[in-house]
């Protein structure tokens, strides 16, 4: 048996203010941008270089998944971007005016750092500690 997470779904409040600020403030790829209906759109996007999981950015289609927005989690850290660089990385982050909420910390499992999305969501920047 084999299986695998493909996406995880994000709610934001707007398509593209979600696909602008993950592909032009954390690089990542938009993956598909396909209209289902006048309101609805499947919209994935990737980190840079990922084979893995990626986001489905869902819009918010009612006042219930608007209280969602920027707090999915109950303000616990929600996504984990690894990376091969973190200084690079969180550069781009200071450099792009994203919310840094906790800076650099050295932890037995890498280098983190969390960071807010455009939304509220909780970040960790991760560069994984060589096994």
């Amino acid at each position: 048996m084999q299986q695998s997470l493909a996406l995880i779904s994000i709610v934001v409040k707007d398509y593209d203010e979600a696909i602008a600020f993950y592909t032009q403030q954390l690089y990542f790829t938009l993956v598909e941008d396909t209209v289902m209906s006048p309101t609805k759109r499947w919209v994935v996007v990737a980190p840079p270089g990922s084979s893995g999981c990626n986001l489905l950015l869902a819009k918010a289609a009612t006042e219930e998944q608007s209280t969602r927005i920027g707090n999915q989690t109950g303000g616990r850290v929600f996504l984990f971007l690894y990376t091969d660089n973190f200084e690079r990385d969180y550069n781009n982050l200071l450099a792009k005016n994203i919310t840094i909420v906790r800076p650099p910390q050295k932890e037995p499992y890498g280098t983190v750092a969390v960071f807010a999305d455009i939304y509220g969501n909780l970040w960790d920047l991760i560069e994984p500690a060589a096994k």
